[in-house]
């Protein structure tokens, strides 16, 4: 039968079917290397490769298109801002909600003697912005803050910590990997150095494409050096952007994807998707917590959410919730601790976790009612 599936905050699913055919079509008749022939496939290639920068550039705000770096993914594009910023006598400013993405580099950083300050957040996720300003430095380089928890939904205040950032020599990296495509983000307007997006998320494209959008201040050092298709005569890689911190053939057919995803959600609006995310993951959490023996964890406010539920159930193992809910109900959900083990233990629901429902774009009312019903009926047998 088919699946209710609610773990959009890790993969979006289904994908439009554009993204689908695109694909294919592409994969049959396109697929060549971009920017290192002149052949008609080569060309088509890096045609694509330029409309999909374009359309992220136009969704997320760039301040022009070429810089907007294409990825593996957006941890991949946050190990490209941190490590290609930030040096042994260097002081980064972070949060307790952090995803691993954020937390791991930065733990390897503070082992080659860069300072990191981990600003806390409330029982409800919560970070304030006068916290993070308050732990700036003169040496201060770089604030790294998620833009929404990817456990409890909490959206942060990056826009008032970046107008203060924008005043100092620190920079503002911004993890959306919620949030773009499902949240409206303009790094411009918002005052965003660095963005990291996942391409296999909220603009609704294949895994393993994501990418880092820069700010006009923004200029990390290249990760990695190699093929570009341009200034072949050199061995010195080439400093223009992208292509400096693109090197090495990229996945064009997954790009191919992401462009599809991008003109879906453009043609529905941000806007529109936030609607219907946000109406959803409300009435899943106003019917659990009719259920008894159900917590909910995470701010009651859904203005300042993203569609994102966690939940735990009385004397039930969050892995047992969620395993009972895929073999007996159908229904896809994330248990645990979602790669992100300070943001639980700053909702007091480590080392345990909780189960997560994020419902998507496509996602409908009676995916909901099931939900609910379904965890009621594991609550009553309890």
């Amino acid at each position: 039968s088919k699946m209710i599936y609610l773990d959009n905050a890790a993969t979006t699913f289904p994908k439009p079917e554009g993204v689908y055919s695109a694909m294919d079509r592409f994969l049959r008749t396109s697929c060549a290397n971009p920017g290192r022939s002149g052949h008609r496939m080569a060309v088509e290639s890096q045609r694509v490769v330029s409309q999909c920068r374009q359309a992220v550039a136009g969704l997320l705000g760039a301040p022009s298109v070429d810089r907007v770096v294409f990825a593996l993914n957006a941890t991949d594009a946050i190990n490209t801002a941190i490590k290609g910023l930030v040096r042994p006598g260097d002081h980064v400013v972070s949060t307790l909600m952090e995803h691993n993405a954020v937390a791991r580099p930065l733990k390897r950083l503070e082992a080659e003697g860069v300072e990191v300050t981990y600003v806390p957040a409330s029982a409800k996720g919560e970070v304030r912005a006068a916290d993070v300003i308050g732990a700036l430095r003169p040496e201060t380089r770089l604030v790294a803050m998620i833009h929404a928890s990817n456990v409890a939904g909490t959206l942060q205040p990056v826009e008032e910590v970046a107008a203060v950032t924008r005043c100092r020599d620190a920079l503002l990296l911004v993890d959306a990997a919620q949030t773009a495509g499902a949240v409206p983000v303009h790094i411009a307007d918002m005052g965003i150095d660095l963005l990291a997006f996942a391409g296999h998320k909220g603009t609704l494209g294949p895994p393993g494409t994501g990418g880092l959008v820069l700010g006009m201040r923004a200029d990390p050092r290249p990760l990695r050096e190699g093929g570009t298709g341009t200034r072949s005569e050199s061995v010195e890689h080439p400093d223009e952007l992208p292509e400096r911190l693109e090197a090495g053939t990229m996945n064009v057919s997954g790009l191919v994807g992401l462009l599809e995803g991008v003109r879906h959600v453009m043609e529905r609006s941000v806007e529109g998707i936030r609607e219907h995310e946000l109406a959803a993951a409300q009435a899943i959490e106003q019917g659990l917590a009719r259920v008894p023996g159900v917590t909910l964890h995470g701010p009651r406010r859904f203005v300042r959410r993203a569609g994102v539920v966690s939940f735990s159930l009385e004397n039930m193992d969050p892995r047992d919730v969620a395993a009972v809910l895929d073999t007996s109900f159908g229904i896809a959900t994330r248990p645990g601790l979602h790669c992100a083990p300070l943001a639980h233990q700053s909702l007091g629901t480590y080392p345990v976790g909780t189960v997560r429902m994020s419902p998507g774009p496509f996602t409908t009312e009676a995916d909901v009612r099931a939900a609910v019903d379904a965890v009621a009926a594991i609550a009553g047998a309890v």
